[in-house]
């Protein structure tokens, strides 16, 4: 099997994010909720209409990673609209990051993850934010180890359900010194 692919989504992809999107959610977070709150949340959150119009949005972006042509992965990202006293206009999110479940800890998130980073920070270091689940332990180390620290929590709704979540975030000057040090090594190598 060849390796999966990574590439940016356009507005060609909606259908194909949609379902990935909406597929990957319940794959992985279905046992939390009441049939009836998910489905709401998942018309809403993954609806046709919605992928569509967050494709067509310059201040967003979306990749899918695939292998033999079907989408096992996603991520989304664009402004930050985590409700945290600290959040500016000039603020990114990584807004979803997902793979399905029989591809996890398969060596594809780390490229998903710098592709989603990398676009981020195309016009310089900012301040970058994720809303992570407050149970996904192994969200919240993948996070840790790419210098994201909790700053805060909130509520997240699906449905009449209210998840307790925690605010992540990496400071710009933190992409700024990463920068500064491989700009180093890679001029003065060993």
């Amino acid at each position: 099997m060849p390796d999966p692919t990574l590439r940016r989504a356009g507005p060609q992809d909606a259908a194909v994010l949609a379902e990935i999107g909406a597929r990957t959610f319940a794959e992985t977070f279905a046992h939390l909720y009441p049939p009836r709150d998910l489905q709401a949340f998942l018309a809403e959150a993954y609806g046709l209409e919605r992928t569509a119009a967050d494709l067509a949005d310059p201040a967003k972006a979306a990749w899918l990673v695939e292998a033999d042509g079907a989408a096992i992965g996603y991520a989304q990202a664009g402004p930050c609209g985590l409700p945290h006293p600290e959040v500016t206009a000039v603020c990114g999110e990584l807004k979803r990051f997902y793979f399905l479940p029989s591809w996890q800890n398969r060596g594809q998130g780390l490229r998903l993850f710098n592709a989603t980073m990398d676009w981020l920070l195309r016009d310089g270091p900012r301040d970058v934010w994720i809303g992570v689940w407050s149970e996904n332990h192994g969200a919240q180390r993948f996070y840790s180890r790419h210098g994201f620290e909790k700053v805060g929590e909130y509520g997240f709704r699906v449905g009449e359900t209210v998840d307790h979540e925690f605010i992540l975030r990496r400071r710009a000057e933190s992409f700024a010194q990463a920068s500064a040090n491989k700009a180093q090594s890679e001029h003065n190598p060993a």
